[in-house]
């Protein structure tokens, strides 16, 4: 504890903790257990873990909506700061259903805008919106350029593919991984 066991760092996307005494509903926001859910990011940060927070992988479509992970974003952010811990928080168009590449473009700038002004550092994930919206390698060129020229730091790029969510098939203007790499 206490000391980084390799000079890279590990990022943990680690699962909110329920409020097992909330009364919601199926289709209410999630209700979240603050207390056991930053108790457990210390845990990972006092072995040396890196915390990969508001992630699709963990959060994101899977209870929490863009507002409730803009406030684990905040917290984790908050708390990190206070016990020296490493976090970086995704950055995603899950606010928006589907939209124009500039409705797109501005999903992700409102984003990038929270976690940075949280002190997080950014990872652009992979978008069902720009899946949509996108025609051609060039849109994704586009976006992509223009948010890694707007980010005050370096960023993560998180690209899963189809094979962990369907509706990112063709992502990076096409369905050959070898060509969508390429344009990544």
């Amino acid at each position: 504890p206490g000391t980084p066991f390799t000079s890279r760092t590990v990022f943990s996307a680690a699962h909110v903790v329920a409020d097992p005494f909330a009364d919601v509903s199926p289709d209410s926001p999630a209700a979240v257990d603050w207390d056991a859910t930053l108790a457990f990011r210390r845990h990972l940060w006092s072995h040396g873990l890196g915390v990969a927070e508001a992630m699709d992988t963990a959060q994101r479509g899977m209870g929490l909506d863009w507002a409730g992970a803009a406030e684990l974003i905040r917290r984790s952010a908050a708390e990190a700061k206070s016990v020296g811990g490493r976090i970086a928080c995704g950055v995603g168009t899950d606010q928006i259903a589907s939209g124009s590449l500039a409705e797109v473009r501005a999903a992700y700038e409102e984003q990038l805008a929270l976690v940075e002004e949280s002190g997080a550092q950014a990872i652009l994930m992979a978008s069902r919106a720009l899946a949509a919206a996108a025609s051609s390698p060039e849109d994704y060129l586009e976006v992509y350029g223009h948010l890694l020229r707007q980010a005050a730091e370096p960023v993560v790029l998180h690209w899963l593919g189809p094979m962990f969510d369907p509706a990112l098939e063709g992502y990076w203007g096409s369905a050959d991984l070898d060509a969508a790499t390429d344009t990544f």
